[in-house]
């Protein structure tokens, strides 16, 4: 059923400066006034790290100074010979502190994934710097082995696989040295044009190592979303001209532009015009209707980023982009190309819905300002954070536009009738609700379509705005659960907000990870609120929340380590070590309910024992308390098997010392078990260190045999390896010592063996 459509748009130049100030004062004062709601955390962020509103003069100014100085920064930072420094973008904070943000060259050749930002106090003291990658660049030799056509050849095919149409490269490969997997490997980037299977324009970027021909990645270069087709209402925004010839041109927002493709595919379009300044009608048989909503969208969203971030214009220049409305037949989707610098939206299904809503043109204006900073690759983890980026910025931009036809929500696409059942495509507060995203954090989450993907970063972003647990905003229920069970307070949007802007422009990088972006938010509110502050412990912990990274005592708080889902199996020993800690001094004691037959925890040691006697599925929760009669609980399901059906649990609680860039340690297990392992054996892994990504981990069977569990990568500077891996190891001997084989190959972090378990 179509919807009722809205009443007209009218803009009338001489008013627009005028309207545009009134909007934005008002728009201000609702946010900061609003009530926080019950269950949230309210902190003020400290003055000096908020971004200053620089004019672009100003920027440019930053930058020129920065270019000066390109040389004596890399000696300062210790690059090789042949490295260079290219200038990105600067920001600076209220405080004088600069953000530098370097690409680098490698004998004249770009380096991918070599982006590092460069922070330097008022003085211009080096306060630090943010590397994607630590050492210096080096490869033997930019001769390549393989030629540019057999490249070019390889990236065309890969782009066909997806479905691409009309395939051809854009331009002739290029040399690069790709550094992002932390190995620097002269390579070619190949750029495949064409369509893609949706219809969208194809930039699809292909690596290539150029001396074995492998592909070493891909990613899109071409960022989709869906929106929104609701149109805002009645609205004011920025045109140009006199009667009879005005034109949708917004000379207060970088001279932003809005152009009829009349469904054509290629070009610019036609610029709107109109002869007495009052366009569309509110139908989608208007065509002014869709470009309303496209400059309307756009220009809110230039004043959010001004107003809220002191950024002007997508990339800080004042330079306003172009947005393209009516492209293609019935193209369900909307999308930001950096080539062209503009945003294009298609009018949905039988060309009925334009996909033209302001979460929309938030969402794709978005892609745009994390190109210009972070440059997240849209593919794998930073793909998810990408597309997140620009959900949780096209969600601020709603509630910042305070329209009342189209109030904020943390839902995404929510009136357009995709799935015919009036369900929002996705979903912050519980991203699986829209049956593909992911709530939470897993090693498989990067093999997600980026759309998908993103429901971490969405999620995390809903919890520490508004906290965990049931709440009704803006008319709208909310539910949001915690991977771990435990509740967190919420931070208040405007806080959270800060943070991620902070963290995507100063901070990230092309490659960030999850744990990279974690890492980066915290040291985001550490410059906003401190370190250790109860905003700092709250970003933690809701990283926590979707299982990045573990929970932050908060005082004399008792936190217990959750062990996980257990399993073993009837009349063979079982053993599981519950680890805690207190804030507070004194003796911990431990209980348990729920525990399978046969099994009992030691009061004192926390250590649970026994001989399971029935089969089954228990719901454990353990307890421990400290001495101020504090508590803290963690709960797990524990199933017990029948003999041959596997659940054996061996576990080595002693710590061993992982010695910084030296020799692999090993952490001996004997197991006694007949039979072989299985195909799906479990090695559970509790590692501390301070940089995770130098170390290089291996599963050592009793005949020598090793199983690789994680590579070193010098992009993941999370810290703390815990997480469980599965190893096909069905052609070993159960029985035996195995080993836990780790090595540390870079200098600096250390770290140690907390503890690791084979659950047969």
């Amino acid at each position: 059923m179509r919807r009722t459509p809205h009443g007209r748009a009218v803009a009338t130049g001489a008013l627009v400066a005028v309207t545009a100030m009134l909007a934005v004062g008002t728009q201000a004062g609702t946010s900061t006034a609003a009530a926080p709601r019950p269950g949230t955390t309210h902190a003020t962020p400290r003055s000096g790290a908020l971004p200053a509103k620089l004019s672009p003069s100003q920027r440019a100014e930053l930058i020129r100074a920065a270019n000066a100085t390109t040389a004596r920064t890399a000696r300062e930072l210790k690059l090789g010979a042949q490295e260079k420094l290219v200038v990105k973008d600067v920001s600076k904070d209220a405080d004088g502190t600069v953000h530098t943000r370097y690409e680098r060259t490698y004998d004249g050749l770009p380096v991918l994934g070599g982006d590092l930002v460069v922070h330097q106090a008022k003085g211009g003291a080096v306060k630090g710097v943010t590397k994607a990658v630590r050492s210096q660049i080096k490869v033997a030799s930019t001769t390549a082995k393989v030629r540019p056509a057999t490249a070019e050849a390889k990236a065309v095919k890969s782009a066909q696989t997806l479905g691409s149409k009309k395939t051809d490269a854009t331009k002739a490969p290029r040399k690069v040295i790709w550094v992002a997997d932390g190995k620097p490997l002269l390579a070619y980037e190949t750029v495949v044009g064409g369509l893609q299977d949706d219809g969208t324009p194809n930039q699809l970027h292909v690596i290539t190592d150029a001396t074995t021909g492998a592909k070493l990645y891909q990613y899109q270069g071409i960022e989709k979303g869906i929106g929104n087709s609701e149109y805002s209402g009645k609205v004011t925004f920025g045109t140009s001209g006199s009667a009879p010839n005005f034109s949708m041109t917004d000379p207060t927002r970088g001279n932003h532009k809005t152009y009829d493709l009349k469904h054509g595919s290629s070009g610019t379009g036609t610029l709107f015009t109109d002869p007495d300044d009052t366009w569309g009608d509110g139908t989608t048989s208007n065509a002014q209707t869709a470009g309303v909503d496209a400059a309307y969208g756009a220009q809110e969203t230039w004043d959010y980023y001004k107003n809220v971030h002191g950024r002007s214009g997508i990339k800080g220049d004042g330079v306003g982009a172009y947005s393209r409305v009516h492209y293609g037949n019935s193209y369900v989707n909307a999308f930001w190309d950096d080539g062209c610098f503009c945003m294009t939206y298609g009018d949905g299904e039988n060309n009925a819905d334009p996909l033209t809503a302001l979460d929309v043109a938030g969402h794709e204006m978005s892609h745009g300002v994390t190109a210009a900073t972070a440059g997240l690759n849209y593919s794998g983890e930073s793909g998810g954070l990408n597309e997140a980026t620009s959900d949780i910025f096209g969600t601020s931009v709603e509630f910042y536009a305070n329209n009342a036809s189209d109030p904020g929500d943390y839902l995404i696409g929510e009136k357009i009738n995709i799935n015919g059942d009036g369900t929002p495509l996705r979903y912050m507060d519980k991203p699986s609700k829209d049956g593909a995203s992911a709530d939470n954090w897993s090693s498989t989450v990067g093999n997600k379509d980026v759309h998908y993907s993103s429901g971490v970063a969405n999620h995390f972003f809903y919890l520490l705005s508004e906290g965990s647990g049931a709440k009704d905003i803006n008319g709208v229920h909310y539910d949001s659960p915690t991977f771990d069970n435990l509740p967190v307070p919420g931070i208040g949007r405007a806080n959270a907000e800060k943070i991620w802007f902070k963290a995507l422009s100063q901070y990230m990088s092309a490659n960030t990870n999850y744990a990279g972006a974690r890492t980066a938010t915290l040291q985001a509110a550490a410059d906003l609120f401190g370190q250790g502050s109860a905003t700092y412990n709250t970003v933690a912990n809701t990283w926590a929340a979707v299982n990045v990274g573990s929970r932050v005592p908060d005082g004399g708080a008792v936190t217990v380590t959750n062990p996980g889902n257990q399993s073993s199996t009837v009349g063979q020993a079982a053993s599981l070590q519950i680890k805690a800690t207190s804030g507070t001094a004194g003796a911990l004691t431990y209980a348990a309910t729920g525990l399978p037959a046969g099994l009992s925890i030691n009061a004192t040691t926390g250590l649970i024992s026994g001989t399971p006697t029935t089969a089954g599925t228990s719901n454990v929760t353990v307890t421990v308390t400290d001495s101020a009669k504090k508590t803290g609980t963690a709960a797990f399901t524990w199933t017990v098997s029948t003999s041959g059906g596997g659940g054996s649990v061996f576990e080595n609680t002693d710590d061993v010392a992982i010695p910084d860039a030296g020799a692999a340690v090993t952490s001996p297990l004997n197991v006694t078990r007949s039979g072989n392992a299985p195909s799906t054996l479990k090695v559970g892994v509790d590692i501390v260190h301070s940089y995770r990504g130098d170390l290089v981990i291996d599963l050592i069977a009793p005949d020598g045999t090793a199983y690789r569990l994680k590579n070193s990568s010098a992009l993941d500077s999370a810290a703390n390896v815990k997480t469980t891996y599965t190893v096909n190891a069905s052609s070993e001997k159960a029985s035996g010592t195995w080993k836990l084989k780790v090595q540390d190959v870079y200098a600096e972090d250390s770290g140690y063996i907390n503890s690791w378990k084979l659950t047969f």
